[in-house]
């Protein structure tokens, strides 16, 4: 059978899936209600329905009046329970998988429950459907005429029972439909392991002759396997190894800082950049549109939605509101219901609604990966478009970056130092501290108030970090791979002095 062949195949069983999406579109306040109460329905005999009495839930009123707001502190003895084997903890159903993911204040990892179903009806279908709608933008699409290169993380084996924990990424290629895995490179067995530098050069090894036509996985580990590849072949650009490439799936971090680079490595106009909203917690929305920087809310993938206006957020003790309440252009913090076991869940992120019909959104930051230590109330889609805006003035390009406060002291006036390790650095590095810190003043009007006269806030402070100071800190800290990331905001130092603490 011929590759075209496969490719219509594929791309005729994936289009059939345009009209299920139809009925979140058309009607998603009722569909996302019909969600609440199949779980509420599906999971009364566990012991979290029986400790917040879900057999008096019959609406949402009633729901968030027996449960109250979760986050993976007050949820972690359950999970605990779980990984050893314990049934109908959290969900009815049995519970395999666990995605791993960075720790909170009181642990060093999270461990996200992920049912079967769940890995279906809402990681798998969400894939479906991303890819169905890319397929129906893009008609002129050959891209199951070969194939995609995924690069995801380990997969380790939780020894006191059956089940086994991982990064999402690694999860979800261990466990693809043959289809899927036919049309994937690397190898199954590449894919998921867990020491860095082995798996860069047998994914080069194995895909450089390969006919690779789309992309997927985090921005920052991605880059560097282009590089190396490039090293490898000798060639100049990405095209001259895999020439019929046409789109790249992205998601994880913020996009911003790394499109320049992506741009020189592929060098082609018409070329497509996908973003995902893909967390270990679940998949919560894609682009559906060409060149478009909105995602799709997806209302019909097993969780169910509610959200925290961040000017009101006080962790457990915040109110929410639905879906049919929120607001354009205002800042949410992300609560979730889903089939896996996660109830009134805090995920941690924040978005912005840019549209209401059919609802889209914007991932805007962290409800703690932000800088309020002066009332600036600094938000990481500051920072990014501010970068994006100066660098591409200036022709800049950056690999990464960590912005931390400096506290006002007797000797001190509070300001904000950037650690920045530069691909392409600026000629001129205070005027491009300067630009940037202007640049932040329009987007943020209370950082610009803070900033008036240098009264509360200082002009900002850029440290240049040496070649390879970020990943060295991933090294250190065995965050190398998968979905780890460089933490952008803090509201403390610890982090910051750390880096400082390996080059000063």
């Amino acid at each position: 059978m011929s590759q075209k062949i496969i490719h219509n195949l594929i791309a005729w069983f994936l289009k059939k899936r345009l009209h299920a999406m139809q009925l979140f579109l058309e009607n998603p306040i009722e569909v996302q209600y019909d969600i609440l109460l199949q779980l509420i329905s599906n999971n009364k005999k566990t012991v979290f329905a029986k400790r917040f009495k879900f057999d008096k839930i019959h609406d949402y009123k009633s729901f968030i009046a027996q449960v109250p707001l979760q986050n993976y502190e007050t949820l972690s003895p359950f999970i605990a329970r779980m990984r050893k084997g314990e049934k109908y903890v959290l969900t009815q159903e049995k519970v395999k998988w666990f995605a791993k993911s960075s720790g909170t204040s009181n642990a060093k990892s999270k461990f996200i429950p992920i049912t079967k179903t769940f890995l279906e009806n809402n990681h798998y279908s969400a894939v479906k459907d991303l890819l169905a709608i890319y397929l129906y933008n893009n008609p002129e699409s050959k891209m199951f005429e070969g194939k995609g290169l995924r690069l995801g993380g380990s997969s380790e084996m939780y020894q006191e029972s059956d089940t086994s924990f991982g990064d999402l990424s690694a999860i979800i290629i261990e466990n693809l439909p043959i289809w899927a895995d036919l049309k994937s490179t690397p190898k199954q067995e590449t894919a998921l392991l867990g020491e860095w530098e082995e798996k860069m050069q047998k994914i080069i090894t194995e895909t450089q002759n390969e006919n690779v036509t789309n992309l997927a996985g985090v921005p920052s580990w991605m880059l560097v396997l282009m590089q190396k590849m490039l090293q490898e072949s000798g060639k100049e650009n990405l095209l001259e190894v895999w020439p019929n490439l046409e789109v790249y799936f992205h998601g994880g971090v913020h996009f911003m800082p790394y499109k320049k680079q992506f741009e020189q490595l592929i060098p082609k106009k018409n070329f497509k950049y996908y973003e995902i909203y893909n967390a270990s917690e679940g998949f919560f929305a894609f682009q559906d549109q060409n060149n478009s920087d909105e995602l799709l809310l997806l209302l019909d993938y097993d969780i169910f939605y509610e959200f925290i206006p961040v000017e009101n957020f006080n962790e457990l003790a915040s109110k929410t509101v639905l879906l049919n309440d929120v607001e354009l252009h205002k800042n949410y913090a992300l609560v979730i219901s889903t089939t896996s076991g996660l109830w009134r869940y805090i995920v941690g992120d924040t978005v912005q609604f840019t549209s209401l019909k059919p609802f889209r959104i914007k991932v805007t930051g962290r409800t703690q990966h932000f800088i309020n230590a002066f009332g600036e109330e600094l938000i990481i889609d500051n920072a990014e478009k501010a970068l994006a805006k100066v660098c591409k003035k200036q022709q800049v390009i950056i690999n990464e970056y960590t912005v931390a406060p400096v506290f006002i002291d007797n000797k001190t006036q509070g300001k904000h130092q950037w650690v920045i390790e530069f691909k392409k650095a600026p000629k001129d590095i205070k005027k491009f501290a300067k630009s940037l810190d202007l640049a932040l003043q329009e987007l943020n009007s209370d950082y610009e108030a803070k900033r008036y006269k240098n009264i509360t806030l200082a002009p900002l402070e850029i440290i240049i970090a040496p070649e390879n100071l970020f990943l060295s800190w991933l090294e250190k800290h065995q965050k190398i791979g998968g979905q780890h990331k460089i933490p952008r905001l803090q509201n403390n130092r610890a982090f910051i002095d750390e880096l400082l603490s390996m080059f000063l």
